[in-house]
C-alpha cells in the first residue's frame, strides 16, 4: 500500500516535533545546572502525566558510546510512544548508527495501520551532538 505525500509529511512532521521538542528533564536525569527545560503547556496537560518532546537535549554535552547510542534510542522510543498508543502506528522501530566520532543518527521506520512502513529519513538536522 502507498500512502499520499501529504500523509508521509504530516507523520514526519510529527516525528520531527516529537524528538526535537525539548521534553521537561525527569527529576534524576543529569543536567549541567538546575534547569529541567521542557514546554511549558505540559504543565497543564489535558491527559495525566501526557508531555511533549524527547529527552535528547539531555545527550547535547555527552561523549558519543555505545551508552549515550543506548539512551538516543530509549529517549526516541520514548518520545514516539504515543503514536503507537494514538493507533497512528501499529509499530515503530528506531535505531541509530554512528557516523563519525561526534555525531550520531537516528532512524525512525513506522508500520502504519494497513500495513505500510514508513522510514523517516535521517537529515543533517537528525544528530545527536556532544559540547553544543
Amino acid at each position: 500500500m502507498i500512502i499520499s505525500d501529504d500523509r508521509e509529511a504530516a507523520l514526519t512532521r510529527a516525528v520531527l516535533i516529537s524528538l526535537f521538542t525539548w521534553r521537561r528533564a525527569e527529576t534524576d536525569d543529569p543536567v549541567d545546572d538546575e534547569e529541567l527545560y521542557g514546554w511549558w503547556g505540559d504543565s497543564y496537560p489535558v491527559i495525566a502525566n501526557d508531555r511533549i518532546g524527547s529527552r535528547l537535549w539531555l545527550l547535547r554535552r555527552v561523549k558519543l558510546t555505545d551508552a549515550t547510542q543506548r539512551d538516543a534510542e530509549f529517549y526516541a522510543n520514548e518520545a514516539l510512544r504515543w503514536m503507537l498508543d494514538e493507533g497512528h502506528a501499529i509499530s515503530l522501530e528506531i535505531t541509530s548508527e554512528k557516523h563519525d566520532i561526534n555525531r550520531l543518527n537516528l532512524i525512525v521506520i513506522l508500520t502504519i495501520p494497513g500495513g505500510t512502513r514508513v522510514e523517516i529519513k535521517s537529515l543533517s538536522s537528525w544528530q545527536v551532538i556532544y559540547a553544543v
